[in-house]
C-alpha cells in the first residue's frame, strides 16, 4: 500500500454512516452547538492518534494499538483490543448496511431491505475475498468520493448561505444557528449526549495503525498521515455539520435517512440531493468494506494466537484470511436479520439505528483507552528514545489524562441518555464476557 492509500484507507474508516446518518440524532439533542461538540471531541481524538504515531513511530508493526497494549498495558488489554475490534465493526457493518437499505428508498421506495442487504453482504464478501490490492484499490475509490462530495456540499452550502443559491438568490445567512431555540437547545446534557454518537462517528481512525506495517517509509508516512488525517476529518465533519445547522432549520431535518440528503432537498437542489444520496449509499459500503477488511485482519490474528477458532487463522490461495472474512460477515449479516425483525416490533429505523450504532461506541472506545495507556508506560520504559523523538504527544502527561479522563465521562453520559442506556450496557456485557473467557483460558492453561 502506498502513503496515500493508507490516508484515504483510515479518512474512509472514519467518514462514514455515523456522519452521513447519525448526525440527525447529534443534532436533535444539542442543536447547532453540534459544531462545538464535533471540535472537542476532535482534541479528544487527537491526542489519542498522536500518542499512537509516538509508539508507531518508534515500532510500526501490523496490529499496532493491539501489540502495544499487550506489551505496555497487560495480556489482557491486548486480547480486550482485538476482540472489541472485531465486535465494533461486527456493529458498525450492521448499521452500515441497515443505513445503506435506508439510502435505496431514495430511488426504490419499495425495496425489500432485507433482500437488499443481503446483495450488498455478498458483494462485500467478494470485494474483499478477492485480495488485499483489491480491497485497497475499493476502498481508495469509496473514501476518494465521500472526500470530494463533502468538499463539493460544503462549497455549494457556503453559496446558499452567503449568495443564495438555489434560493431564488436570497441568502440564508446563520440565523438558524441560533434561532430555533437557542444554540445550546439540549443544554449541557444534551450536549454531552450528542459525543456518544459523535466518538463513534470518529472511529475507524485507528486503522491507520493497522496499516501502518504495510507501508513503504512506515515513519515518514505515519508522521504525515497522523498530521493530515486528523486536520482533514476535522474540516470535514465540522465543516458538513456547519452547512447543515445553516442552511436548514435543525429542529425540522428528517429524522430518518440523512440530514445530508434533507438539506439540499428542502432547499431545491434536488439534483445535489439525488448525488449525495448516491455519495452516502458508497460512504455506507466504504465504512463496512474497511471494517470487515480491519476485523477480519484481527480475527486472523487472534486465531495465530489461539484465542480464536483455529479455522479463522486460514490463508486463501489469494492470500486473504477468507474464513475470517466470512466469520465477520456471517455475524454482520446475523445482526442485520436481527434488526431487520426488530424494525417489525419498534417504530423507527432512525431510532433503531441509534441504538444499534451506539452499541459500537464502547467496544470502539477499548483501542483508544489502551493507547492511551500504552503511551504512559511506553514513555516510563523507553526514556533513551524519547531524547531525540520528533514526534512526541504535545503537553504529556497531562494532555493524555484530560482524553482518558474525557473518554470516561462520554460512557458516563451514554448511561444517563435513555436512547444509548442499553448500547452502552451491550457494549459492557460483551467486555465482561471476553474478559471471563480470557480468565478461565488461562486458568485452563496453568492447570494443564
Amino acid at each position: 500500500m502506498t502513503a496515500g492509500q493508507m490516508e484515504m484507507i483510515s479518512l474512509g474508516g472514519a467518514i462514514g454512516v455515523g456522519l452521513f446518518m447519525g448526525s440527525a440524532a447529534t443534532i436533535k439533542w444539542t442543536g447547532p452547538s453540534v459544531l462545538l461538540a464535533y471540535i472537542f471531541v476532535g482534541l479528544i481524538l487527537y491526542v489519542v492518534m498522536r500518542a499512537l504515531g509516538e509508539m508507531i513511530y518508534v515500532n510500526p508493526g501490523t496490529g499496532s494499538f493491539a501489540d502495544y497494549a499487550t506489551e505496555y498495558v497487560h495480556p489482557l488489554a491486548g486480547y480486550l483490543a482485538k476482540w472489541a475490534n472485531v465486535f465494533e465493526y461486527i456493529i458498525v457493518g450492521m448499521s452500515e448496511v441497515v443505513a445503506a437499505t435506508e439510502y435505496l428508498k431514495y430511488w426504490w421506495p419499495q425495496i425489500n431491505p432485507f433482500a437488499a442487504g443481503i446483495i450488498i453482504i455478498i458483494f462485500l464478501v467478494l470485494a474483499n475475498l478477492a485480495s488485499a490490492k483489491a480491497y485497497g484499490s475499493l476502498e481508495f475509490w469509496f473514501a476518494m468520493i465521500k472526500v470530494i462530495t463533502i468538499i463539493l456540499m460544503i462549497l455549494l452550502g457556503l453559496m446558499v448561505i452567503f449568495f443564495g443559491f438555489g434560493n431564488g438568490g436570497h441568502p440564508v445567512g446563520f440565523s438558524n444557528l441560533w434561532q430555533h431555540g437557542g444554540f445550546f437547545t439540549g443544554g449541557f446534557k444534551g450536549f454531552f449526549f450528542s459525543m456518544s454518537i459523535i466518538v463513534g462517528s470518529y472511529q475507524g481512525i485507528e486503522l491507520l495503525g493497522i496499516s501502518a506495517g504495510e507501508v513503504a517509509n512506515p515513519q515518514k508516512a505515519i508522521v504525515k498521515s497522523v498530521k493530515s488525517v486528523l486536520f482533514r476529518i476535522l474540516i470535514f465533519y465540522v465543516g458538513a455539520i456547519f452547512v447543515i445547522v445553516t442552511i436548514y432549520p435543525w429542529n425540522q431535518l428528517s429524522a430518518v435517512g440523512s440530514p445530508f440528503v434533507s438539506t439540499f432537498a428542502k432547499v431545491g437542489i434536488t439534483a445535489a440531493a439525488a448525488i449525495i444520496n448516491f455519495v452516502v449509499l458508497t460512504a455506507a459500503l466504504s465504512g463496512a468494506n474497511s471494517g470487515i477488511y480491519s476485523s477480519s485482519r484481527m480475527l486472523f490474528k487472534l486465531a495465530h494466537e489461539e484465542n480464536a477458532p483455529r479455522i479463522f487463522g486460514r490463508l486463501s490461495k489469494r492470500v486473504v484470511p477468507d474464513a475470517a472474512i466470512l466469520g465477520i460477515a456471517g455475524g454482520i449479516l446475523v445482526g442485520f436479520a436481527i434488526n431487520m425483525l426488530a424494525t417489525i416490533y419498534k417504530q423507527s429505523t432512525a431510532e433503531l439505528f441509534v441504538v444499534v450504532f451506539s452499541s459500537s461506541v464502547l467496544p470502539g472506545m477499548i483501542p483508544w483507552f489502551v493507547i492511551l495507556l500504552a503511551e504512559l508506560r511506553f514513555r516510563r520504559e523507553n526514556p533513551e528514545l524519547m531524547t531525540a523523538h520528533p514526534f512526541k504527544l504535545p503537553l504529556y502527561p497531562y494532555s493524555n489524562y484530560f482524553a482518558f479522563g474525557m473518554l470516561i465521562v462520554i460512557v458516563i453520559f451514554m448511561f444517563i441518555n435513555p436512547d444509548t442506556r442499553i448500547s452502552v450496557i451491550v457494549g459492557a456485557a460483551v467486555l465482561l464476557v471476553a474478559t471471563l473467557v480470557y480468565l478461565l483460558r488461562q486458568r485452563g492453561k496453568t492447570i494443564h
